[in-house]
C-alpha cells in the first residue's frame, strides 16, 4: 500500500488553480457579454474593437483552462488509481472491476460518464472502517455524488458552449455561447470544491484504516 497523502495535497492545490482560472474565465465570459448589451451610443468601430478585447480575453481563458484541466486530470487519475489499489488491500472483496479500470475507464467515450463513479464509490466503501464488533458502517457519500454530479453537468454545458462558440459568426451567437460558457465555469467551479471534499475523504479514511485498523474504536 503507498499513501495518497501527497496526491491528495498537490490535487488540492491544482484544484484551487483550477478554481482560480475558473474565476477568470466567468470574468472573460462577463466581458464579452457586457460589450452587447446596449450598442446604441457605440459606432461600428467601438462596438467591434469592444468584443475584440473581449473575444482576446476569452481565448486566453480557455487556454489557461486547457493547461490547467490537463495537469489537474493527469494527476487526479493517478491519485484515483492509488486509492483503488489501496482499497483492495482493506477490501479485496469489495471491487467490481479491477483496479486498470481506475485508468482505462476514464479514456471510454461515454463510459467514462458512468465507470468511474462506480469504481470511486467502491473505493469509498472499502476505506471505510466496520464497527467494533465488524458490523458493516455506512458513510455518507455526498461529497462524492456532488461532485460527479457537478462534474458530468459541467462537463455537458462546457460541451454545448465549445460548440456553440466555434460556430458563432454573429455577435448574438457570440453572446449566447459566453451565457452558456459563464453557466459552465459556474458548474465547473463549484464541481472543482467539491472535488476536494471527495479527493480528501477516501484519502484520510485510508489513512485512518491504515494507522487504527479496519475495525472503529468501540
Amino acid at each position: 500500500m503507498r499513501s495518497p497523502q501527497g496526491l491528495s495535497t498537490a490535487l488540492t492545490v491544482l484544484l484551487s488553480v483550477a478554481g482560480a482560472v475558473r474565476l477568470f474565465a466567468i470574468g472573460a465570459g462577463v466581458r464579452m457579454h457586457l460589450p452587447a448589451r446596449d450598442t446604441d451610443g457605440l459606432d461600428d468601430r467601438d462596438h467591434d474593437g469592444a468584443f475584440g478585447s473581449a473575444n482576446l480575453l476569452l481565448s486566453m481563458a480557455t487556454s489557461l483552462q486547457v493547461l490547467v484541466q490537463i495537469a489537474t486530470g493527469t494527476v487526479f487519475i493517478v491519485w484515483f488509481h492509488r486509492v483503488r489499489r489501496n482499497g483492495a488491500v482493506f477490501r479485496r472483496d469489495g471491487f467490481r472491476r479491477p483496479s486498470g479500470w481506475a485508468v482505462g475507464a476514464w479514456f471510454i467515450p461515454f463510459g467514462n460518464l458512468v465507470i468511474p463513479y462506480g469504481i470511486a464509490r467502491d473505493t469509498w466503501h472499502a476505506g471505510t472502517q466496520r464497527g467494533p464488533g465488524g458490523e458493516h458502517r455506512r458513510v455518507s457519500t455526498v461529497p462524492l455524488t456532488a461532485w460527479w454530479t457537478l462534474w458530468v453537468t459541467s462537463a455537458v454545458v462546457d460541451r454545448v458552449a465549445s460548440k456553440l462558440y466555434g460556430a458563432s459568426d454573429t455577435a448574438e451567437m457570440l453572446r449566447t455561447a459566453s451565457v452558456i460558457g459563464i453557466a459552465g465555469d459556474l458548474l465547473t467551479l463549484a464541481a472543482a470544491v467539491c472535488a476536494v471534499l471527495f479527493v480528501r475523504k477516501p484519502t484520510a479514511m485510508q489513512h485512518t484504516m491504515a494507522v487504527y485498523g479496519p475495525h472503529a474504536a468501540a
